[in-house]
């Protein structure tokens, strides 16, 4: 089986394959009017499924007609609840287009598809996706776009080339598609609370899902089923989840980003082995070059407070940026009082009407960006060490295992704050 850097020459080289593909379909990925668009999946998790419906809920005609997954119980599972969804007339995923493996993505590639949906495990996202792009495909790519720096140079990369070929790549950070935050950050751009002086961004929650290893498992298919808490696979939670509040301050600040970072974190309640080595809390302090300070706080324990917003100090009063909770305190107090959108939906929406009217959209540089700001303070909290933007942008560390095959791996270590080395 191949390694990471033969992984990613093999998605280059699967595009001859691809190409030779699509010469035998009647249309390209530019569609426009009322063409059929064909959408696959790639990933077929939880969030892969939902990301499903609500792309076959954007379009009047497109179809889902092709489906790949690690797993082949993980895709049936997925096809069984789309068969049953709202969107259960737009599934067309036979046998012949159904694709299990390391390679699956590949064939979904090859399958004749329009629009691809990445939602597959965040470290396999900048292989997949500089694929796709390659093939001429539209893409909406799930939060985070990568795992490490090397996987964000290489996001960047894609989509600059995504934006001279004119095909969209929408992403997952679905808090910039909320009509609310939208609202609520044009007042705060426009000077409601002032000059900005500091932030905070919280992600207090509880646990989620775990999937103890099953007699029969292979050390990489116990990783890859229990993906979430392995750093080569997820980012930690702090990239994984926590970037969601993390882009809401990026995108506060104008798509600026931090110079430093410097935090601590650890594990305090997740500490068995079917945690794998990602921490259960992080606490990191970003700064700006003008002096502006993010205070970015994220734990997954149970039985504790939860609390998932940001928080805008500036010159002249507050804002809070929060789901359900949208507001701007000063000598007057201003709310979001709208029901907001399904912003899960309307990304989907954005990304089709794109494609329709021939004005493809490209997150690229933010979902990059805001995804780095994460894993950069990941490595403030492993290594205990103060870390300035371009050495995170810039850092060598490559998380992929030796081999994708499925026999045994390594089992990552935990990081020892003051130990574990930068990279």
């Amino acid at each position: 089986m191949p390694s990471r850097r033969r992984f990613l020459k093999q998605s280059a080289a699967a595009v001859s394959s691809v190409m030779a593909a699509n010469l035998r379909i009647a249309r390209s990925a530019h569609v426009a009017g009322s063409d059929l668009l064909r959408v696959g999946l790639i990933g077929c998790g939880g969030r892969g499924t939902g990301a499903a419906v609500q792309a076959l809920s954007a379009d009047p005609n497109c179809k889902l007609v092709a489906m790949g997954d690690a797993f082949e119980d993980r895709l049936s599972l997925s096809l069984e609840q789309l068969q049953k969804s709202e969107a259960a007339s737009k599934v067309d995923v036979p046998k012949e287009r159904q694709f299990v493996g390391f390679g699956a993505y590949r064939q979904v590639l090859e399958s004749g598809v329009d629009v691809v949906l990445l939602c597959e495990p965040p470290h396999f996202r900048p292989s997949h996706l500089r694929a796709a792009i390659d093939a001429g495909k539209h893409v909406f790519a799930e939060k985070p776009v990568a795992v490490d720096s090397p996987g964000v140079r290489s996001v960047l990369e894609s989509c600059e080339l995504a934006k001279k070929k004119n095909l969209s790549v929408v992403s997952g950070l679905c808090l910039r598609y909320s009509y609310g935050f939208q609202e609520t950050v044009r007042r705060i751009h426009d000077g409601e609370a002032g000059e900005i002086r500091a932030l905070q961004a919280n992600d207090y929650r509880g646990g989620i899902w775990v999937k103890p290893r099953q007699p029969g498992w292979t050390d990489m298919e116990w990783q890859l089923r229990n993906w979430y808490y392995f750093t080569w696979l997820s980012g930690d939670f702090n990239v994984e989840q926590h970037v969601h509040y993390l882009d809401v301050c990026a995108w506060i600040m104008k798509n600026e980003y931090p110079a430093r970072a410097a935090g601590m974190g650890g594990r305090q309640v997740r500490t068995g082995a079917e945690y794998g080595n990602i921490y259960d809390h992080h606490s990191v302090v970003y700064e700006y070059a003008n002096g502006v300070k993010l205070f970015s706080n994220c734990r997954q324990q149970q039985g504790c407070h939860n609390d998932m917003s940001c928080l805008v100090l500036g010159s002249k009063g507050t804002a809070l940026v929060a789901e359900r909770r949208l507001s701007i305190s000063t000598s007057t107090e201003w709310q979001y009082a709208e029901k907001d959108n399904n912003f899960y939906q309307t990304e989907h929406d954005e990304l089709f009407r794109g494609i329709r009217e021939g004005k493809p959209i490209n997150n690229g540089e933010y979902m990059a960006r805001s995804t780095l700001l994460a894993i950069m303070g990941r490595m403030a909290t492993y290594t205990g060490q103060l870390i300035t933007w371009e050495q995170a942008m810039n850092s060598k560390e490559d998380l992929a295992p030796p081999k994708y095959e499925w026999g045994p791996i390594p089992t990552p270590s935990v990081a020892i704050p003051g130990v574990t080395k930068f990279a």
